[in-house]
């Protein structure tokens, strides 16, 4: 799908990747309501979820949801996955998603609850302080443009 964006130019991506903990939930849970957005967004993009699991929870929180699910084990395998799913956009805010967020046509940082680690904010587009924001922003291109627009 492509966004153009005033005065830079057109995204194009066809995957919205995910990192679990710290950007879709804490402590590996992910709110209920997010889990409703992430449906929406699946309707136009394939979801992809990338995730060590540290928390043991990865298969229950996605459970019956329109999601890929890729088990990952170190930030250079997140995003030698990531590449396959090219050219996508990305939602991270570890140090495990900075090459992730570096190849994104789109990269978003969320500042959460656990913060966010400062080269993940550098290789971001777009900075959020909840993941609602990142999806609702992918939900409605005008947000994206708002944003980007040169």
């Amino acid at each position: 799908m492509g966004i153009e964006i005033p005065g830079l130019n057109v995204l194009e991506f066809q995957a919205v990747l995910f990192d679990l903990n710290g950007t879709l939930g804490v402590e590996g849970k992910v709110p209920e309501d997010v889990k409703k957005l992430l449906t929406k967004l699946a309707d136009r993009y394939t979801v992809v979820i990338l995730s060590a699991d540290t928390f043991g929870t990865l298969e229950e929180e996605f459970k019956g949801l329109p999601v890929r699910i890729e088990r990952v084990s170190t930030g250079a395998e997140k995003a030698e996955i990531a590449e396959g799913y090219a050219p996508y956009a990305a939602v991270g805010n570890g140090n495990n998603d900075v090459a992730m967020l570096e190849k994104a046509e789109l990269a978003f940082c969320v500042i959460g609850k656990e913060g966010a680690a400062v080269d993940a904010l550098l290789a971001s587009d777009v900075v959020v302080t909840d993941v609602r924001d990142a999806i609702e922003t992918l939900l409605d291109e005008r947000k994206l443009i708002a944003t980007l627009r040169g």
